[in-house]
């Protein structure tokens, strides 16, 4: 393959739209519904089904975002081996993006979303997860595989050893890696391990991409490979959520209704939210390379989704403090509602999307610049 697929941005482009619903609702609206985590719901609490379903359609987000990180990184660092580019150099590369997306979360993240204390979330997760990959990448591919689907399945496990020993909480560490938490200083909602477990995971899809040759059998073993990989995941969502135990994370559903078998644990990451999250985003990415495939050259490149697909760091970086300082200052911070909610994701997204537009031309004439870090 000598070109990248655009149903890559497409999917990317998707879920940075989600992303931007959920941070509108975050900025806008009052009675937004974070219920993801047996730390933050109780039994019986009300689930609202349209403020369940604007929280549960976001879901997707941060899934994709790890995986197809891992796949264009896989992309990235093998076509530039195979090259003949030092494995040095492209470390070094790695391990400067990898900081630098580390940074974000609490050198500028934080200050937009103010806690009281510095925050790590998907961008730190996201960096820590590259960094890692420059000692992993150079594993086969079946050790990517077994790390990953181990690490998603062994979480929970590891989480409860690691709160055992610390005497009923996680510890800093268990934190950073496993659980999440809040720390006298620190406040850690994406845990690098079962979100690197995601990347791991993509990482292999490139690989499989870079294996074969020509489009017309890439489209084909990379569908059926998707496909294949949707099914099974889903098949393990429903036997893990259907036995309503272990996989779960102590969110368990409290009946038989689609609400409780789709209100499953994000933070931290339970296997049956990340089999049905990245079986979904498998189904959907081979249902969009036959778009592709259909389409052919006549794919717009000012397609917005895939605009946005192609920017997603720029646009992550600028929609969250439009959302937020736009609500403050119209002094509507967390007070409308649903309707708000929608509004407040459209205009950012007709604000940025010429932004991005820009921003995509002008990366594409300084590729050697410290942008393509970004």
């Amino acid at each position: 393959m000598t070109h990248r697929l655009p149903a890559l941005d497409w999917l990317r482009g998707i879920v940075m739209v989600l992303m931007a619903i959920d941070h509108a609702s975050a900025s806008w609206n009052a009675g937004r519904l974070v219920t993801d985590s047996p730390f933050l719901y109780e039994a019986g609490m009300a689930l609202p089904t349209g403020q369940f379903l604007t929280r549960w359609i976001t879901h997707l987000c941060a899934p994709t975002f790890l995986f197809l990180a891992g796949t264009s990184l896989a992309l990235s660092a093998e076509r530039r081996a195979r090259a003949g580019t030092p494995a040095a150099a492209i470390d070094r590369d790695m391990l400067a993006r990898g900081l630098i997306i580390c940074g974000l979360d609490p050198l500028f993240i934080s200050f937009v979303w103010w806690m009281g204390v510095p925050l790590v979330q998907v961008l730190f997760a996201i960096g820590a997860s590259m960094i890692l990959m420059i000692p992993l990448r150079r594993l086969a591919t079946a050790w990517h595989v077994g790390i990953g689907i181990g690490l998603l399945a062994a979480s929970e496990i590891l989480i409860g050893v690691d709160v055992t020993l610390n005497g009923g909480s996680p510890s800093l560490v268990g934190g950073l890696l496993l659980s999440g938490g809040q720390f006298p200083w620190l406040l850690v909602i994406y845990p690098v391990l079962p979100w690197m477990a995601m990347m791991m995971l993509g990482w292999t899809l490139g690989r499989q991409m870079l294996a074969v040759q020509g489009d017309d059998p890439l489209f084909r073993s990379t569908r059926r490979l998707l496909t294949g990989w949707g099914l099974a995941a889903l098949a393990l969502f429903a036997v893990v959520r259907g036995l309503n135990a272990y996989g779960n994370m102590r969110l368990l559903r409290e009946d038989g209704s689609w609400i409780q078998w789709l209100h499953f644990s994000k933070y931290p990451p339970a296997l049956s939210f990340g089999a049905f999250e990245l079986g979904l985003m498998a189904l959907l990415l081979a249902s969009l390379i036959g778009v592709q495939n259909r389409l052919g050259d006549r794919s717009r490149s000012t397609n917005p989704l895939l605009v946005f697909g192609q920017t997603a760091f720029f646009f992550y970086l600028l929609h969250i403090p439009l959302l937020d300082f736009s609500a403050r200052l119209l002094g509507q911070h967390r007070v409308l509602g649903l309707g708000a909610t929608y509004a407040a994701t459209l205009a950012v997204l007709v604000v940025l999307y010429p932004a991005c537009l820009w921003y995509r031309r002008y990366k594409a004439a300084h590729r050697g610049s410290w942008l393509r870090f970004i």
